[in-house]
């Protein structure tokens, strides 16, 4: 288990957490949560041994492995699986002892060892990794160099999964994955064999992967049994409770203090009036949990166009002489509210940055309302902001006009008060950034907002009040995100971008999800189809030439090991009474190469009938 005791910590002069103590039980999959800038990063840190605590201890298992994604992976030229097949630490050096060994014990135990971590389906473990999370078998084989920092943060992510550490601690790890991936490492999360620590906001993941959530609020940590939603619930009728408790206290301070105004003059009052001061002085505050989640997010309201303010006949686009999307017939309201569905690289950014003016069309036409305004989110923009100004003057820049005074207050209705308001961006919060950011975008009153992947580094109260602001404004919304809760609040309607077509889908979001979960369901038709067969290509067919010769390999060396504890155990000497011990020690040991030898000849015999059907195909 994960033993945290009476922690105390402190940066800056500013104590993040004080005297807290928890518990995780060992296999248990927990959601840490708390507002931004609470100390959650921080906590992962202190498990990890990367910082010293000013009192209290962190105990875990003798020989747990602590894993975490805490950097992307580097753009060289190793290739996505091997890069995964890598973080299995004890694999890689098993392999290359097993390549050199000459003992013929460590040979044995060695290949014992590789038997017991199941060594050798490594590479289809790794593999299954990396497709949930969006890889195709081509990309795997590709160079890391070959993929942007988001990308290789998903293959960070896949190396720390395979490597199945005893005390897993991810880190929003959803802010870089698309809503495939993400469906995918929630049922990842609720088969995982050992223990969990999230950092998440996201609702969904929090409901369905995890048994317990660790709040961090007020500087403690508090554990609740339960999803996220039931965690809510009990919240909710704590705060009831305590608000109630701190009505009544302050009505009996208001008693009290009444009576110690009224009486501390008089003589024959003193006694009583003094007792009721120190019982004043005893009296522990009670507090409330302050909750700022539904002021944070005040959107500008758009004039009323005429509909549509969208439509688009015929439409292709793409890129160059790529054609993304076409054959597109869109409709656009000022009252719609839409999300974009489909799997990464089907075009859902192609189709936002065609309704945003942003790329043109190839074919066909695009009407829009002579007055729309349009505003545009994503991701990318956050990471534009200007590190060296302040919130302030990126709006000064914009709106210099409007007044200083005026600008303070359109930050303070996107959260940022007047601190943050003066604070450089390079110091502001990941969730700081993004809320200046979706103010930047909705500064014009834009009649149509584009928002891709909006709730990244935005804590959980910030994206209710998220889908409050949304809910209530009266503007059009284009919706790309991970956040499936944000988009059962949302939207009205789907729009399924696939197979570079751009269609209603007329399921909801349920369905969707058991879709992506399931798509190896055949389709509901009356006759069965026929099975597709693919033939296979010629990298593939050398891939698995490549694997049946490692096999065959293996087998070989089990077989010499095999040889050479036969010849051990031939000789006589060995069965004299006095060297009884060292017999059985050793017919132990071919037993084990024995079992592995049959492991290995299973493996082989199974790569030259995978190889043997590729070849007939």
């Amino acid at each position: 288990m994960l033993k945290i005791s009476d922690i105390t910590y402190s940066v800056e002069g500013r104590t993040l957490l004080e005297h807290t103590s928890v518990t995780i039980p060992t296999g248990h999959k927990v959601g840490l949560v708390g507002r931004n800038g609470t100390g959650k990063t921080t906590l992962f840190r202190i498990i990890r041994g990367e910082m010293v605590l000013d009192t209290g201890t962190i105990s875990l298992p003798r020989g747990w492995k602590i894993g975490g994604v805490s950097q992307e992976v580097p753009g060289n030229e190793v290739s996505l699986i091997d890069t995964v097949l890598r973080a299995d630490a004890e694999r890689e050096a098993l392999l290359a002892e097993a390549d050199t060994a000459t003992d013929p014990m460590r040979i044995a135990e060695v290949q014992t060892r590789l038997a017991d971590i199941d060594a050798w389906s490594a590479e289809g473990r790794a593999s299954t990794i990396l497709k949930g999370l969006g890889f195709t078998d081509e990309e795997q084989r590709m160079p890391c160099s070959a993929f942007s920092g988001g990308w290789r943060m998903r293959v960070a992510l896949a190396a720390v999964l395979f490597s199945e550490p005893d005390l897993l601690l991810l880190d929003e790890p959803t802010n870089y994955l698309d809503l495939e991936g993400a469906l995918w490492l929630e049922a990842y999360i609720a088969k995982y064999p050992h223990t969990v620590l999230i950092v998440s906001h996201d609702r969904e993941l929090l409901n369905r992967s995890v048994g317990g959530i660790l709040h961090l609020e007020n500087k403690g940590l508090i554990y609740y049994t339960g999803t996220y939603d039931q965690f809510a619930r009990q919240r909710s009728e704590k705060i009831a409770l305590l608000t109630s408790a701190a009505k009544k206290q302050d009505a009996k301070r208001e008693h009290l203090q009444k009576f110690v105004d009224r009486f501390k003059a008089k003589a024959s009052k003193a006694k009583q009036a003094q007792s009721r001061v120190k019982a004043l002085e005893k009296m522990e505050t009670i507090r409330v949990p302050a909750d700022a989640a539904r002021t944070v997010f005040t959107f500008p309201e758009p004039e009323e166009l005429s509909p549509p303010i969208i439509s688009v006949e015929g439409g292709a686009v793409g890129y160059g002489n790529t054609i993304v999307l076409h054959d597109l017939n869109l409709r656009i309201d000022q009252d719609d509210r839409i999300a974009l569905l489909g799997r990464n690289g089907e075009g859902k950014s192609t189709l936002s940055k065609m309704l945003s003016n942003r790329l043109e069309l190839a074919r066909g036409t695009m009407v829009t309302s002579n007055k729309l305004r349009i505003g545009f989110f994503a991701q990318h923009q956050v990471d534009e902001l200007r590190i060296e100004e302040t919130p302030l003057e990126h709006l000064l820049r914009e709106r210099a006009e409007e007044g200083q005074a005026k600008l303070r207050a359109r930050l303070a209705g996107f959260g940022l008060g007047a601190d943050q308001a003066d604070t450089a961006v390079g110091r502001l919060s990941g969730g700081q950034k993004a809320r200046l950011s979706l103010l930047l975008a909705t500064l014009p009153a834009p009649h149509l907002l584009i928002l891709d992947e909006p709730t990244n580094h935005l804590d959980i109260e910030s994206r209710e009040a998220l889908v409050e602001a949304l809910t209530a404004y009266s503007g059009a919304v284009i919706l790309v995100s991970h956040d499936m809760h944000l988009l059962s609040m949302v939207a009205d309607r789907l729009w399924l971008v696939k197979g570079g077509h751009v269609k209603p889908f007329d399921d909801d979001l349920d369905s969707y999800r058991r879709m992506l979960l399931t798509p190896e369901k055949p389709a509901n038709t009356n006759k069965p189809a026929a099975p597709k067969v693919v033939k296979p290509t010629r990298d593939e067919i050398l891939a698995l030439r490549a694997d049946a010769r490692k096999n065959e390999e293996r087998v070989a060396k089990i077989n010499d090991m095999r040889d050479k504890l036969a010849k051990k155990l031939a000789d006589p000497a060995l069965y004299e009474d006095a060297r009884i011990g060292e017999l059985a020690t050793w017919n132990k040991k071919y037993a084990e190469v024995m079992d592995g030898l049959s492991r290995a000849e299973s493996m082989w015999m199974a790569s030259l009938e995978k190889l043997e059907k590729a070849e007939k195909a």
